[in-house]
């Protein structure tokens, strides 16, 4: 008894071979055009169909998320400069909280668009203190506390900037 396998080729690339199928529409697919979900590979207009439903957000969502995220990261700022060395390890933990708070804030809706909006509030309320520092900085010269203060707010907007995005974000299609 023998077996007859047929060459299958990629629906979007017609002279590259595969033995991959989607694992919604069973198309055959390449490695370019697969893309790993949580259910196994899938080619990228399942993925972008599926996450059409996902995009639940309202026009009002953006502001609230804008200013929860400034708001939470200005004031997490203040933080910055009392805590020096401490801020590293405790500046994920406030992304994160951000995060989930914009997260409740806009009843767990989203869009491609919500944590770059945040990302950006968390940003520009981190920089308001980080501006600050600068000024006194530039206008004092060097002192030490002043420097460090900069340096440790400079880290904490970096490092919640980050947090919020990547906390926020959800498949990423290319």
């Amino acid at each position: 008894m023998t077996d007859t396998l047929t060459t299958l080729y990629c629906y979007n690339h017609p002279n590259v071979e595969t033995s991959l199928r989607c694992n919604n529409c069973e198309r055959p697919i390449c490695p370019k055009c697969a893309v790993l979900t949580e259910t196994g590979y899938r080619c990228k207009e399942c993925v972008r169909g599926q996450q059409k439903v996902f995009n639940t957000t309202q026009w009002y969502d953006f502001p609230i998320a804008f200013v929860i995220a400034g708001v939470l990261s200005f004031a997490g700022s203040f933080l910055a400069g009392f805590l020096s060395f401490f801020i590293i390890f405790l500046a994920p933990i406030i992304g994160v909280a951000i995060a989930e708070s914009v997260r409740f804030a806009i009843g767990r809706r989203r869009s491609p668009q919500i944590y770059l909006t945040a990302a950006v509030g968390a940003a520009l309320g981190s920089l308001i203190l980080l501006a600050n520092s600068l000024t006194i900085v530039i206008v004092y010269g060097f002192p030490g506390a002043g420097l460090l203060g900069l340096v440790w707010r400079l880290i904490y907007a970096f490092t919640v900037t980050t947090t919020v995005y990547y906390r926020l974000r959800g498949i990423n299609i290319r």
